[in-house]
């Protein structure tokens, strides 16, 4: 076990903690690998490792035989390269002229989401009289990143100019609705990029993510892409909807809180900012150390919950910026005692349900809070 950063004073007491369990992301990545058959499996490291820690997180992949990570942002990709020297880094954002320098220098390659995109890179190659290599995004119905179809019909009839200086290592694509099996539109986006990849130049493709992955080998091509996945998500399904299959991935994150203060209340009494709960009998209230401010979402007022000492107890009151109540009336509960928000009794996706939101949000909120590293 070792610690994340942070003075040695400052640790002497937490008043939250989120515990990252390196063993359990690396063991995700190999299900992955299983389930991919002999598809190849990239790590999603985006937005810090889904607010997990990327700088420990990235190393604990590689260790699991990830050799291929893909971050959304420039500086994200500039900060994993010192992390992992050799390690194919792919960044999301793309190209743009003023980022292509820093691309260049830090190695990182880009994942070319427009006809701008493809000539900056291609100018890059020109310039420098070398082959970059490069990953084409086509849109197939996402409507947000990647070449929508008028510049797919560009870039197909004259591929040989444009791509020129370009090693096309990649064509991928993103689906809009992976997490509904369901949905049609799944099948339409595997239609689509099928015809996108009859249009280009022949490169491995890309199409699926974390719950991409779970639709079948149709959807798996030469590289899957898991992202929230590795760090406990259910692949397949959403909590609280009805045929959600059993969760395959370990738990990574276990965010907990200590008590600060216990205090008896009389029936009728009210706790929190705006009175919003009040008891129907005289009650114990636990103050702990966790709030919005955290990252923790509001919208859990009244209606979350946390577990001490092995029992789940209700959010009483509104969640506040710092501090968080629990009523735990006929507990044995003392000051000092670790309440559990989300990890092994109070699933990813349990939490996300109940919040109205999803388990990436869950994870990427969570800023204030220290970070302790279990080892892989």
């Amino acid at each position: 076990m070792s610690e994340g950063p942070g003075n040695s004073e400052s640790r002497d007491f937490e008043a939250a903690r989120l515990t990252v369990r390196l063993s359990a992301i690396a063991d995700n990545y190999r299900t992955y690998r299983r389930l991919a058959g002999p598809t190849a499996v990239a790590a999603v490291v985006k937005a810090d490792a889904y607010g997990l820690g990327a700088a420990r997180v990235a190393p604990a992949l590689a260790e699991a035989g990830c050799d291929s990570f893909f971050v959304a942002r420039l500086e994200e990709g500039v900060a994993l390269r010192g992390t992992l020297p050799r390690a194919r880094i792919f960044v999301l954002d793309g190209a743009p002229p003023d980022a292509v320098p820093a691309l260049l220098t830090h190695g990182l390659t880009p994942v070319l989401n427009s006809l701008g995109d493809i000539a900056a890179w291609s100018a890059a190659a020109g310039v420098g009289g070398q082959r970059l290599d490069a990953v084409i995004h086509v849109d197939t119905g996402m409507n947000r990143l990647g070449l929508p179809g008028d510049e797919l019909a560009v870039l197909s009839a004259e591929s040989a100019r444009r791509l020129s200086g370009l090693n096309l290592v990649l064509v991928m694509s993103h689906l809009a609705c992976s997490d509904d099996p369901a949905n049609k539109l799944n099948g339409l986006q595997l239609s689509r990029f099928r015809q996108a990849l009859a249009m280009l130049p022949p490169a491995p493709a890309s199409l699926a993510a974390s719950h991409g992955t779970m639709l079948g080998p149709d959807y798996h091509f030469d590289l899957v892409r898991p992202g929230v996945a590795l760090y406990g998500a259910n692949p397949q399904g959403r909590e609280g909807v009805a045929g959600s299959a059993p969760n395959l991935m370990q738990t990574a994150a276990v965010l907990t809180a200590r008590v600060l203060q216990l205090r008896r209340i009389d029936s009728s009494e009210t706790v929190g900012y705006g009175a919003t709960f009040r008891t129907q009998r005289p009650s114990m209230i636990a103050t702990i150390a966790l709030g919005y401010a955290d990252g923790f979402p509001r919208a859990l007022s009244n209606k979350g919950a946390a577990v001490l000492n092995g029992v789940k107890v209700p959010i009483a009151g509104r969640v506040s910026m710092d501090l968080i109540t629990l009523d735990v009336a006929g507990l044995d509960v003392q000051a000092g005692d670790e309440a559990e928000l989300l990890g092994d009794h109070l699933s990813l996706g349990e939490v996300a349900h109940l919040a109205g939101t999803n388990e990436y949000e869950i994870l990427t909120r969570l800023r204030r809070v220290p970070r302790l590293y279990e080892a892989a």
